[in-house]
């Protein structure tokens, strides 16, 4: 059986793919995450996951599941905030809107050099957010490795008002999605708690 090889550092996608049974190696990429204007979020989205695949396919072989996730709002994209202002102004753009948070994934078998990419969107509502709820989300969060400078399974009850889609898409990874794509290439999902 081939193996499985994560090429993201994320410690959302590394949580994901373990809570439904994936054994696997993590090998991030350090391909440089560089939006391309002439493209939309979702071409952005798909080409920065697809770089990353054949980045750490030069490195080892196996199975290799790259993504990359973007915020995009009134059709401007929303990447990682650069700093805490940045992320604070961010989260002042998605207050009171709705945004698109749009994963895309590739999963890249390095031998044969086969290849599944899906592209997953998800709408998603914040409620207004007062400037000190802004404010004390960034003192006590990091938001400088999330897309739109927020992550939805921290205190996101209290600023989100909707969802439509796959809420694991929001966390990181559309893992129904990438469980179809894993087991086209035979990897299949290890059961953690057998029956003794």
């Amino acid at each position: 059986m081939k193996k499985l090889i994560l090429a993201s550092q994320s410690p959302r996608r590394r949580e994901l793919l373990l809570k439904h049974g994936f054994y696997f190696e993590v090998i991030p990429s350090h391909t440089p995450e560089t939006l391309d204007p002439k493209l939309t979020a979702a071409q952005n989205a798909l080409a920065i996951a697809r770089q990353k695949a054949l980045d750490v396919a030069k490195k080892r072989e196996g199975i290799i599941l790259a993504a990359d996730t973007i915020v995009s709002v009134k059709n401007k994209i929303l990447g990682k905030p650069k700093d805490k202002a940045h992320a604070k102004h961010m989260l002042e753009e998605l207050s009171g809107e709705v945004h698109e948070v749009i994963t895309a994934f590739v999963v890249y078998d390095s031998e044969t050099q086969k290849e599944i990419s899906k592209i997953v969107t998800t709408k998603v509502s914040f409620k207004k957010l007062p400037p000190q709820f802004i404010e004390k989300y960034l003192a006590t969060h990091n938001p400088l490795d999330k897309a739109g400078g927020y992550a939805i399974q921290e205190n996101g009850d209290t600023f989100i008002e909707k969802i439509e889609g796959s809420m694991t898409n929001v966390v990181g990874l559309p893992i129904e999605e990438v469980k179809k794509s894993l087991q086209y290439f035979g990897i299949l999902p290890l059961d953690h708690n057998p029956r003794s």
